[in-house]
């Protein structure tokens, strides 16, 4: 039987309202010492928290849940107290005057919902993103994994896989019998849009992962063409040292920002031109690399020049004209970070080509996700290559379509991941 473990779900703090959680098969009896009376799951009641000298601690919302019907799976009481340092740290050591009650450790509530089978591992994962999401899209693809998406897509393939298995298999039952039905057009159909669907899937996780993490955008050109003064415009603030002397930029200042709902870091580099200062020339190649690495790349251009060197515009990548306020010419688009000339016309087209791309995002986010389903393509590849002469492959067809599902498995956590899971709860904060 597990512990009963207790935990602070709230921020640490003053704040008007703190929550704290209370998890294990003893859950319902401390709650009820503590509140003088039985609590009734799913009733919230105001009552005032006792402690065992009969000391009033508080006054707060008392929630009870019964297992099966909780969070974790076992019955939780959480107690709506006041948010005070004191009122906080007074119910925690009453708690833990309680010898069946222990301090939970980072994550163990999840692990607990986790192992009681109330969210598999991608939802956990899900919830994990959404707790530090700083996005709207963060959030929204966040709250979408937590809710099953990625899972149900791995149901589908699993369903699929485990039916052209069982065709496969009644093949090798019925092998002394006359079987009227060739199941290999079935089985080919069935293993086609699995492979398809991990495809598209592998393909949009890139995408995912970018907005997971955060989009990249390197602002590049010549030097003293105002990269920095338009990196500090973007941002709002002197996030860069900005001088009438090129050169200022050795080495690459990253800043974060939203926009339009999605993480965005931009990225001002060194002046890009050929150099004999060696520091110089090293931030050179530095910025030319993150550069070639970043979702898009916005160059910033004196007027009348073209683009030199090796670093040349890809598809959505962005080209103007530096220091706007400057050239008069007919025609330019330019953009001037000293007065915002144009500033909010790139951002409209830097957010313009995120969000297309963001369009593309499925519901896996993460390499993991990723090496699992390639695993299961190679195994999907070599079951396709054996349904060509299946009535004489047809138990090593039938184990490769196994090894498939197995590999999907591991997406949602049913086999293989043991290793991971001490990594992923300990990223969660002690209340969950």
């Amino acid at each position: 039987m597990n512990e009963t473990i207790f935990a602070l779900a709230t921020a640490k703090g003053r704040a008007g309202i703190s929550v704290l959680r209370l998890s294990g098969a003893k859950a319902f009896e401390i709650a009820e010492k503590i509140c003088g009376s039985k609590v009734t799951p799913r009733r919230p009641s105001l009552r005032r928290l006792i402690s065992s000298e009969d000391v009033i601690l508080d006054e707060a919302l008392v929630l009870a849940f019964e297992s099966g019907a909780s969070f974790t799976g076992e019955d939780v009481v959480e107690f709506q107290c006041h948010g005070s340092p004191a009122v906080v740290d007074a119910l925690t050591r009453e708690l833990s005057d309680f010898s069946p009650a222990r301090l939970a450790e980072p994550g163990e509530f999840t692990r607990r919902a986790l192992e009681n089978g109330c969210l598999d591992l991608s939802q956990v994962e899900g919830l994990s993103d959404l707790l530090e999401a700083e996005t709207e899209a963060q959030r929204v693809q966040a709250f979408r994994i937590m809710q099953g998406s990625l899972s149900d897509k791995v149901n589908n393939w699993r369903n699929d896989l485990i039916r052209a298995a069982a065709l496969i298999e009644a093949t090798i039952d019925f092998s002394d019998e006359d079987v009227p039905i060739d199941v290999s057009p079935e089985v080919a159909i069935l293993t086609a849009r699995v492979r398809a669907d991990l495809e598209k899937e592998i393909t949009g996780s890139f995408v995912a992962e970018r907005i997971r993490d955060g989009f990249e955008v390197a602002i590049v050109g010549p030097p003293n063409v105002g990269k920095s003064t338009l990196l500090n415009a973007l941002a709002g603030r002197d996030a860069a040292i900005t001088s009438e002397f090129a050169g200022t930029t050795r080495d690459v200042i990253e800043v974060r920002m939203d926009i339009d709902g999605l993480a965005v870091t931009l990225l001002d580099t060194a002046g890009l031109r050929q150099t004999d200062d060696h520091v110089e020339s090293l931030g050179i190649d530095l910025a030319v690399r993150r550069a070639k690495a970043a979702d898009i790349r916005v160059f910033l251009l004196e007027s009348g020049k073209e683009i030199e060197g090796e670093l040349q515009p890809q598809p959505d990548d962005i080209v103007v004209v530096g220091k706007a306020d400057l050239d008069q010419t007919i025609g330019v688009v330019g953009v001037s970070g000293l007065h915002g000339q144009g500033v909010d016309r790139l951002i409209r087209r830097i957010s313009a080509v995120l969000s297309g791309r963001s369009a593309l995002a499925q519901n896996a986010v993460r390499q993991r996700h990723r090496v699992a389903m390639r695993q299961a393509i190679t195994f999907l590849s070599s079951a396709e290559d054996l349904l060509e002469d299946y009535q004489n492959t047809s138990e090593l067809l039938a184990m490769e379509l196994n090894s498939t599902v197995h590999a999907l498995n591991s997406l949602i956590g049913q086999v293989g991941v043991e290793e991971l899971l001490d990594e992923i709860f300990s990223s969660f904060c002690l209340g969950k």
